[in-house]
């Protein structure tokens, strides 16, 4: 009787602490944690959001890059933060579905670091050439690395992102051979690309967009189910003929785990808010695609366990692995 008692009397006590933090939050400063370098469309849409937040809370937000790890620098940070809602992490489906099953030991426990606030929003991928490339059509790619003796090199920002699965999942589809080539982000793969040193590469939208239109980079395909708005000449892989190649990427906030309930249903307010500005909303069709707000912080964590058996399956069969 004593045991249970006790127990009742810690979960209330336990309730009262999470409202009075709810009440109290925010005190100070909300930093959000970007896993990759500044200028990227994680980045851009953090420092987007970041100031509709500020002014519904009446705090700072401010944006920290901690890239490095495949996200595990910027994971690892978060871990060690206090959980009172004050830091969230900018989270990739990379950090939380695919390296799980790419490396051997993390430096964080994505089932049990994290509390899943929201999903942000989804990016699709391109398939992109150099301008110089005389590649028109996917099939013209894969028809250059059929004819080119140990195949065509290509580039992803980095192992394990949906842009190295992209590339892994054409390769079977397509038979060709190509030889992965990471990069730390778009901003050192971008370089590569331009200067034709890459055959091709796959990457989101955000940096791209302007290569495309001044003529420096040309998109092939996008790795989506339906076209992208920016720019509706592109077709889908399916429509370039590999319809078993669709792959986009989602990106959501986590809080450190133990961060009070209410805190997080705050939190998950607070961004779903702040993405339904119309302002934000037409940058982000512009940047990456659609927001795409879950309606709960459990609906964002039953999707993220969906999705980390999802990767699994596709990790093993590409046989990806941290290079």
């Amino acid at each position: 009787m004593k045991t249970l008692l006790s127990f009742a009397a810690s979960l209330a006590f336990g309730s009262v602490c999470g409202l009075a933090a709810a009440q109290q939050f925010p005190s100070r400063v909300i930093t959000i944690i970007v896993p990759f370098g500044p200028g990227g469309g994680t980045d851009q849409v953090a420092r987007l959001l970041a100031p509709k937040i500020a002014d519904s809370v009446g705090q700072p937000v401010i944006v920290e890059n901690r890239p490095g790890g495949n996200g595990q620098v910027a994971a690892a940070t978060l871990k060690l933060a206090k959980p009172d809602g004050h830091t969230v992490l900018a989270v990739s489906q990379g950090i939380l579905a695919t390296n799980p099953w790419i490396y051997p030991r993390l430096s964080y426990d994505p089932q049990v670091d994290f509390a899943p606030v929201t999903l942000l929003y989804s990016s699709t991928h391109l398939l992109l050439v150099p301008a110089a490339s005389s590649a028109r059509s996917v099939r013209d790619l894969a028809a250059q690395a059929k004819a080119r003796h140990g195949g065509l090199t290509f580039g992803s920002v980095g192992v394990g992102s949906g842009a190295h699965i992209a590339g892994e999942m054409w390769k079977q589809a397509s038979g060709i051979e190509a030889v992965h080539v990471p990069h730390k982000g778009s901003a050192d793969l971008l370089p590569n690309l331009l200067a034709a040193r890459l055959d091709y590469g796959f990457d989101g939208p955000s940096q791209v967009a302007p290569m495309i239109k001044d003529g420096r980079i040309r998109p092939l395909a996008v790795t989506d189910s339906k076209r992208w708005a920016a720019f509706p000449d592109v077709p889908t892989m399916a429509e370039a003929g590999y319809p078993g190649v669709e792959v986009s990427s989602w990106f959501g906030i986590v809080a450190p785990a133990g961060t009070p309930k209410p805190v997080v249903t705050r939190l998950h307010a607070e961004f779903v808010k702040a993405l339904a500005f119309p302002d934000v909303q037409k940058r982000l069709v512009e940047l990456v695609n659609q927001p795409t707000p879950s309606r709960s912080p459990e609906e964002f964590a039953a999707l993220i366990a969906a999705e980390r058996e999802r990767h699994g399956k596709i990790v093993k069969t590409a046989n990806i692995k941290a290079e």
